[in-house]
């Protein structure tokens, strides 16, 4: 009896002894777990946390990678001041309207060259530009013949109809609108005879290849003819004619007109060279080409007149506005200016409410 009850002791000490040892195994394994368990959940926090890190700076990436931007082609037929000028007005308008960083300008020069505007122009509709900028009637011609998708603003262009890219001035009804830079002609003659009334002829020079100045002639006759001036024109086919047929125009007539006209223009130094000796005075058909060595011009402003484009294509590339639909926009204000030292030189007195090209 004895044995039985010692061998019941031995076996409830020894089950209470495993009782408690599983107990210890039990309870480090769960504070382990435990540990473990929030070991684990750290990361997750802190990749929490970096997740909506991202989240907070994607919608301001997202506004900055969206922002639209413009490719815009410019065709400069050739250079000179005044074409020099509407670009840069252009190109003000844009960046001020759209931002410096919302438009790239891809600016090419003709060099006076035919071939080298329809290169370009085909150059463009490849890079798939928004809109093109064509500036002065050659330019304008080859850019409205390479496309009739793609927006074209042109300026420093006379007459769109009589440069057949556009339907009407008042309804272009092709992809085609801009800026003109046609003076009012019969001014610039009204001028012309306030400035020398005693003339008794008058030569109108212009390059007969450009078509702008092929209608300004015909507008400066018509003028003339109702006056009852006599005239006569003098062209010249490029740069190579000129001296020669400035020679001819100052040994038959009493006053030079020449409108506006961008062979001439590029080359007035040469003109000058040759009338002033002469003591023939010119009228200009724009400042920049009076100031190289004309007497007198009706200005308008090429700068004002590139930044009237630059506006009418942000309203087409931001309000979708159609060019075939814009009128065609001429120049707001024209301003009587005179060339000081041509003055000089020819010894004429000038009104005193005349402007001085090149002072304010």
């Amino acid at each position: 009896m004895k044995r039985k009850i010692l061998a019941l002791v031995l076996s409830m000490t020894m089950a209470a002894a495993m009782l408690a040892g599983c107990g210890t195994v039990g309870g480090n394994s769960s504070n382990d777990k435990k540990e473990e368990s929030q070991e684990q959940q750290e990361p997750e926090e802190d990749s929490k946390e970096n997740e909506e890190e991202k989240e907070d700076s994607a919608p301001q990436e997202a506004e900055n990678t969206g922002d639209k931007v413009y490719k815009i082609g410019i065709c400069q037929q050739l250079e000179h001041q005044a074409l020099d000028a509407a670009t840069e007005g252009f190109k003000a308008a844009l960046e001020e309207k759209l931002g410096k960083d919302n438009v790239v300008f891809d600016y090419q020069n003709a060099q006076g060259e035919q071939p080298n505007c329809a290169s370009i122009a085909t150059k463009f509709v490849n890079d798939n530009v928004d809109l093109i900028m064509a500036n002065a009637t050659t330019a304008l011609q080859a850019c409205a013949a390479a496309t009739a998708d793609i927006p074209i603003v042109g300026t420093s262009v006379t007459d769109f109809v009589e440069a057949g890219v556009v339907e009407s001035n008042d309804a272009p009804g092709r992809n085609v609108t801009g800026t003109s830079d046609l003076a009012p002609i019969d001014q610039q003659i009204e001028l012309l005879v306030k400035l020398i009334p005693d003339a008794d002829k008058v030569g109108i020079m212009y390059c007969s290849a450009e078509a702008n100045s092929v209608f300004q002639a015909e507008k400066a006759e018509e003028a003339l003819d109702a006056k009852g001036i006599s005239h006569d024109r003098y062209t010249v086919a490029d740069s190579n004619d000129i001296q020669q047929v400035v020679t001819k125009a100052v040994g038959e007539c009493d006053v030079i007109y020449i409108p506006t006209d961008n062979t001439i223009a590029n080359n007035m130094e040469g003109v000058k060279n040759v009338a002033s000796p002469a003591g023939i005075p010119i009228i200009c058909g724009e400042e920049n080409m009076c100031a190289g060595g004309g007497l007198a011009t009706l200005s308008i402003s090429y700068y004002n007149i590139g930044y009237n484009a630059g506006l009418m294509a942000y309203e087409i590339l931001a309000d979708g506005k159609k060019p075939a639909e814009m009128p065609i926009q001429y120049a707001d204000e024209v301003v009587e200016k005179y060339n000081a030292e041509i003055a000089e030189a020819l010894g004429m007195e000038m009104p005193s409410d005349m402007k001085v090209i090149g002072e304010e």
